[in-house]
């Protein structure tokens, strides 16, 4: 299957999931009982604390429940429910328009907030020694990039990265880190988001990116003027 291919692919099975977003822990007690079904009597897998951000996929079916990925602090994965009472989706807080955005570039701003997504072709010859592979039994897989986590590939070269990623904010001027975006691969502007929680100054930058094959999706957090975190997650 050729490149363009995978990605309509991709971007086919995303539109199918486009309720697919990120979330926020909300809870009074300090954390959430993650369920293992859809039920207050269901067993339980995990908790996760307050203000923690996960992956929620609503399904009408479900009624007051949602199911959620995370990843928690020893990196393993949980799968679950919560109750939809106990998180909030990034997509309800304000929405940054994006006014401009091309392969090179995503610009989003409103009254308070300015955020510019830069990126541009990845140069494979002048970086390759920064890629290093895991073996497995029979094969083995290019997985990191200068020691950490390889995404946005399935075995390919990249074809863009990430230069930079700005957000000024009521006149503060924030950078995401370049060690936060320089794993971050085949970058697509188009699917680029902001939102602004402007009660705890708040800033929450997304995107879904994907070759076709290996798609993510991030979430940057910028709180109270200063650069917090990412998740990075499989939108699947």
């Amino acid at each position: 299957m050729n490149h363009r291919y995978l990605l309509a692919l991709f971007f086919l099975a995303a539109s199918q999931l486009a309720n697919a977003q990120f979330a926020k822990i909300i809870d009074k007690d300090g954390y959430v009982n993650v369920r293992k079904q859809a039920t207050a009597n269901s067993a339980i897998v995990s908790k996760i604390a307050a203000d923690e951000i996960v992956y929620a996929f609503p399904d009408q079916k479900l009624d007051d429940w949602v199911s959620i990925d995370y990843i928690n602090s020893q990196n393993k994965s949980v799968t679950g429910y919560v109750h939809n009472t106990r998180i909030k989706f990034i997509e309800s807080y304000k929405h940054i328009p994006n006014i401009s955005f091309d392969e090179s570039r995503a610009t989003f701003r409103s009254n308070d907030v300015t955020v510019e997504m830069r990126s541009d072709k990845f140069d494979y010859e002048k970086n390759k020694s920064y890629f290093s592979s895991t073996k497995y039994e029979g094969y083995t897989v290019v997985d990191k990039f200068k020691g950490q986590k390889l995404w946005g590939t399935d075995g390919g070269i990249p074809s863009s990265h990430y230069i930079s990623i700005e957000a000024k904010i009521k006149g503060r001027t924030v950078l995401v880190p370049e060690k936060e975006i320089e794993n971050l691969f085949n970058v697509n502007n188009e699917f680029a988001a902001c939102y602004y929680d402007d009660l705890n100054d708040i800033l929450y930058i997304t995107s879904v990116n994907s070759d076709g094959a290996g798609g993510y999706a991030v979430l940057f957090t910028i709180e109270k003027g200063k650069y917090k975190a990412r998740v990075v997650t499989m939108p699947f």
